[in-house]
């Protein structure tokens, strides 16, 4: 079988091949599902630049979700067969034309529901339910802050803020991503390139703040927004793609900017901040990772969940659609078809 192997680090048309591998056998827990297409999430380009420690030594295959058919299944797999239609988490091996995964991080894709489609239910809508629901538990009313709101995870936070019925207030870096998120219902869409947000939305709340933040971004933008917090808030940091600098002082002033906190600078105004790394809650957690795996399915189901693709780039297209992923040229799901 063919797989895209990161060999080198740094420039997308350096840094990939495609070679050929044996195809991977599943174990009693595993299933093998023949890849129709494989999701991008920006941890492939912090990857790519060598800035994921949990990314396997290179030469090896990235990416963290994909949709096609089961191949075949292990002995303990019984909630999908050989034939399916599904969508996977991969612990990387996505990349590839058969990928191998733990039967708990596979389910079946809705009719309705394209294969490019079903690629952002898997990582990223996981991602933004693990957040939105276990980690903070939003409620009726909240006032919400979500960063990068027009990318894959954003997107999802956004329509389970809109089911939950709160005020949402979120960013994005240009005036057409901003049509875009007042298109998905965001009630105050901030372009960050023209607006200072902790100001926009200080001057919306009349300096009160909000009560949730969620954060890809890391950096200055964590520390900006605990100051925006009420009593009670919560901070969700589930990336860090502005510390995504290949320049060794542009990391370091990226991770100063976080800022330094100790436990009483949050207990005293009961603030919260809550980190969310969706690879060790399957890791570790794997019957967790499948309950938010069923309960994405289920909001899709019931069209609450509403994945939006950005763009299908072909397999030997890999260095364009990294490319593409890194200069947040996307809108929604971006992914590679085999």
């Amino acid at each position: 079988m063919k797989a895209v192997y990161l060999v080198k680090k740094g420039n997308p048309f350096k840094a990939f091949e495609i070679r050929e591998t044996t195809k991977p056998v599943p174990q009693k827990d595993e299933v093998l599902i023949k890849t129709d297409v494989s999701g991008l999430n920006f941890a492939d380009v912090v990857a790519r630049n060598g800035m994921y420690k949990e990314a396997p030594p290179i030469p090896c295959v990235l990416g963290y979700d994909i949709a096609g058919i089961v191949e075949s299944a292990g002995q303990d797999i019984t909630h999908v067969q050989p034939g399916d239609r599904v969508m996977a988490m991969t612990r990387f091996g996505g990349y590839a034309e058969y990928a191998v995964t733990k039967g708990a991080a596979v389910a079946k894709i809705l009719p309705g529901i394209s294969n490019s489609e079903a690629t952002a239910l898997a990582t990223q809508y996981c991602t933004a339910y693990y957040a939105a629901a276990h980690a903070v538990n939003l409620c009726r009313g909240d006032k919400v802050l979500i960063h990068a709101g027009a990318g894959g995870v954003g997107t999802a936070l956004i329509q389970y803020a809109r089911h939950k019925e709160c005020e949402i207030f979120s960013t994005a870096g240009s005036n057409e991503k901003v049509q875009y998120l007042q298109a998905l219902g965001v009630h105050h869409a901030i372009n960050y390139n023209s607006t200072r947000f902790e100001q926009a939305v200080n001057d919306i709340t009349g300096g009160k703040g909000v009560d949730v933040i969620f954060d890809a971004i890391g950096g200055s933008s964590v520390k900006k927004g605990i100051k925006l917090l009420q009593a009670g808030g919560r901070m969700v940091c589930y990336g860090a793609s502005g510390m995504n600098d290949k320049n060794l002082f542009g990391k370091i002033a990226a991770a100063l900017g976080f800022g330094f906190y100790h436990p009483v600078m949050l207990m005293m105004p009961s603030k919260a901040i809550i980190g969310v790394n969706m690879l060790q809650i399957a890791d570790h957690k794997p019957q967790l990772m499948h309950q938010c795996l069923n309960a994405v399915v289920q909001l899709a189901a019931e069209g609450i969940f509403k994945p939006k693709l950005g763009k299908v780039f072909q397999v030997s297209q890999i260095a364009e659609a990294h490319e593409y992923l890194e200069k947040r040229a996307s809108t929604g799901k971006v992914v590679v078809q085999w």
